[in-house]
C-alpha cells in the first residue's frame, strides 16, 4: 500500500500544482517524484528498470554540467501521462462490472465457419475491446481464442494471435480519444481532437479493411466446427452502442473542461475519469458493485506501475535536462533544413520512430525528444498531416517493437521471442507506415492549395 500513497500523493500534488500557482507546490513534486523513483527502483524490473536507471544517470550528469538549472523543477514533464494510467482503473472496472467485455467477446464465435472468419471477428472484437480495456485486450482475446484453435499447430496460432489481435489493437489506439500518444501529439501540434479525427478514422478504416480481408483470405482453407451460440447478436450489438455512448459523452465532457479551464486534453480527461464512470456506474445500477469492485482493482494496477513511474519520471527529467543542453540545438540545423519538405520531414519522423522502437526507447520518450528538436518549425509545419505522422508512427509500434508491453505480453502468453511476434507484423507496419507518410504529404499538398 505504501507504494499505492506515494503514486498518488504524486498526481495529487501534481494537479494542485497545475490549478494553485503557489512557490512551494513545484518544489513539492520535485521531491515526491524523486521519492516515488527510489521506491520504484526495488520493483521495476527489465527494460523500464535499465531505461529507467540510463535516464535518470545521464540526467544528473547533465545537470553537473548545466548551469542556471533547479534540480527539483526537472521532473514534471511525464507527470501528467502517469496520471492518466492511475485513472484508468476506474473506467476499466466499469467495463467488466458492466459486462461489456464478456458480451463483446461472445460475438468472437456468432456464425463462424473457419479460420478466416474467426480473424475477421477476432479484429473486429480487440478492436473494440481495446478501446476501454487497453492491454488487458490482448491477455483476454487470447484466452477466448483458445478453445477455438486448440487442434492447430503454434505455426498457425501464434501468427494468428499476433495479427490478428496486435493490429486491431494497434488501429484502435490510433483513433482513440484516451490514447496517451494521441493526447501528447495534439499538445505538441495544438490540434483539436475532433479536426485530426475524421483523417485518423479514414485511414483506420482503410487499414482495417485490407488486414482483415487479407487475414480471412490467408485463413480461410481452415474450417472450425460449429459453436454454441449464448447470447444474441441484437444483445451484444446493444451493448456496443452503449458502450460508444459512453465513449462519447467522456469525450464530449472532457472537450467542454478543457475549453473552460484551458489546461489540456490531459489534464482534463484525468479531472473527469472517475466522476465520469461513477456517473455511468450509477446509470446503469451497479454502482455499490463498481465501487466494491474498482477499489482493490486500482490498487492492484496502482502497485503495478512501478515499471511506468520509474522510466517515464526518469524519461522525464532526461528529456528536461536535454532541453537545456546545447545537444538539441546541434540537431535542430538538420530539422530546419528539411522543415520545407515535407515529405522529407514526414519520412524522416517515421523512420525515427521506427529505430528508436526497435533499441528500446518508448514511443512517448521518442515524441518528447521530436517535439523538442521542432519546436522551432513546428508554426511552419501544416499540424494536421503532421499530427497524422505522429500519431501513426508512433502507435504502429504497437505491432512491432519488442519492447512495447503489446508486444511482450502476447509473446509471453504464446511463449515466443518478442522479437519473432514484431518480424511477423514488420512488413504490415512498414506498408502503413509508407501510405501515411504518402497520404499525409498529399493532405498537405491540399491544404497548402486552399490556404
Amino acid at each position: 500500500m505504501f507504494r499505492v500513497y506515494v503514486y498518488s500523493s504524486l498526481i495529487v500534488c501534481y494537479l494542485l500544482s497545475t490549478f494553485i500557482q503557489h512557490d512551494i507546490l513545484p518544489y513539492l513534486v520535485g521531491i515526491l517524484a524523486n521519492i516515488t523513483i527510489l521506491v520504484s527502483i526495488f520493483y521495476a524490473r527489465g527494460l523500464y528498470l535499465h531505461s529507467g536507471l540510463i535516464f535518470y544517470m545521464i540526467g544528473v550528469i547533465l545537470y553537473f554540467t548545466t548551469e542556471n538549472v533547479t534540480f527539483l523543477l526537472q521532473f514534471d514533464s511525464m507527470i501528467g501521462i502517469l496520471a492518466l494510467f492511475i485513472v484508468l482503473p476506474f473506467l476499466n472496472s466499469l467495463i467488466i462490472v458492466g459486462r461489456y467485455d464478456k458480451h463483446l467477446s461472445s460475438l468472437l464465435r456468432y456464425k463462424v465457419n473457419d479460420v478466416g472468419d474467426l480473424y475477421k471477428r477476432s479484429s473486429i472484437v480487440s478492436h473494440i475491446l481495446g478501446l476501454f480495456l487497453n492491454i488487458a485486450t490482448v491477455p483476454i482475446l487470447i484466452q477466448s481464442l483458445r478453445s477455438s484453435l486448440k487442434n492447430f499447430p503454434k505455426k498457425i496460432t501464434d501468427p494468428f494471435y499476433a495479427k490478428s489481435i496486435l493490429r486491431a489493437y494497434s488501429f484502435c489506439l490510433m483513433w482513440s480519444p484516451m490514447e496517451v500518444m494521441i493526447i501528447q501529439t495534439l499538445q505538441i501540434t495544438g490540434k483539436s481532437y475532433i479536426v485530426i479525427f475524421p483523417f485518423l478514422l479514414t485511414l483506420v478504416v482503410l487499414f482495417l479493411f485490407i488486414d482483415t480481408t487479407l487475414g480471412k483470405k490467408h485463413f480461410q482453407y481452415l474450417p472450425l466446427p460449429a459453436a454454441e451460440e449464448r447470447t444474441s447478436f441484437q444483445t451484444s450489438f446493444q451493448k456496443i452502442i452503449d458502450l460508444f455512448v459512453l465513449l462519447f459523452i467522456l469525450v464530449g465532457s472532457v472537450s467542454l473542461l478543457d475549453r473552460l479551464i484551458v489546461q489540456g486534453y490531459l489534464f482534463s480527461l484525468v479531472l473527469l475519469m472517475i466522476p465520469v464512470s461513477l456517473i455511468w456506474a450509477r446509470r446503469i445500477g451497479k454502482l455499490k458493485q463498481y465501487w466494491i469492485h474498482t477499489i482493490p482493482h486500482w490498487q492492484d494496477r496502482s502497485k503495478g506501475l512501478a515499471n511506468f513511474y520509474f522510466m517515464f519520471i526518469s524519461a522525464g527529467f532526461f528529456v528536461m535536462m536535454l532541453s537545456n543542453t546545447p545537444f538539441l540545438k546541434k540537431v535542430q540545423p538538420f530539422i530546419l533544413t528539411i522543415a520545407d519538405q515535407p515529405l522529407v520531414l514526414f519520412t524522416t519522423i517515421s523512420l525515427f520512430f521506427f529505430i528508436t522502437s526497435m533499441i528500446g526507447f518508448h514511443p512517448l520518450i521518442s515524441i518528447v525528444l521530436l517535439a523538442e528538436v521542432l519546436q522551432p518549425v513546428l508554426a511552419d509545419i501544416a499540424s494536421i498531416p503532421l499530427s497524422l505522422v505522429f500519431i501513426i508512427s508512433s502507435l504502429s509500434t504497437v505491432l512491432y517493437s519488442p519492447f512495447h508491453i503489446s508486444t511482450s505480453v502476447l509473446a509471453g502468453e504464446i511463449k515466443v521471442n518478442p522479437y519473432r511476434v514484431g518480424l511477423w507484423n514488420i512488413p504490415f507496419a512498414l506498408l502503413l507506415l509508407s501510405f501515411t507518410v504518402l497520404f499525409s504529404y498529399g493532405l498537405h499538398l491540399v491544404l497548402s492549395f486552399f490556404s
